[in-house]
């Protein structure tokens, strides 16, 4: 069982990480938080760069090492089952940028990127993770003796 933990943690941070790289870069091409356009780029990066290092941080570690509160009621598998449906959550609201995205930025390497071919990347890393971290939540600890 750790092992699915452990993997639910790796892939976790990679999907932290991808979204904390692509959510930085877009910032500092002026793509606010919410999609938008405008606002203070510079203290807008910072900030956020610092606030999307708690989750990239905590929660790989909160999956890969065993734990458990109020005598089991709360464990790592119940937050690996709220991870998950925020993953749900998070992919429902990839998907409608994957379909209905429209706009483009400037990628790093000087190519126009479309927010639709965007979202398909991060919807595809998003359902990774998800699968990792359900997978871990779906087993159960063999009965100790």
């Amino acid at each position: 069982m750790s092992d699915h933990f452990r993997a639910a943690a790796i892939g976790y941070l990679v999907y932290g990480l991808v979204y904390w790289v692509g959510g930085l870069y877009l910032l500092s091409q002026g793509v606010g938080v919410a999609g938008g356009r405008g606002g203070d780029t510079g203290s807008s990066v910072v900030t956020w760069g610092l606030l999307g290092l708690v989750p990239l941080v905590v929660i790989p570690l909160l999956l890969w090492r065993p734990w458990s509160w109020l005598s089991g009621w709360i464990s790592r598998r119940s937050f690996a089952w709220l991870l998950a449906i925020f993953l749900v959550f998070r992919m429902w609201a990839v998907a409608r940028v994957a379909v209905r995205g429209a706009g483009t930025v400037v990628a790093p390497w000087g190519t126009e990127v479309s927010f639709r071919s965007g979202a398909i990347v991060f919807l595809v890393v998003t359902a990774f993770a998800l699968f990792l971290v359900a997978r871990a939540a779906c087993h159960r600890a063999p009965a100790q003796t």
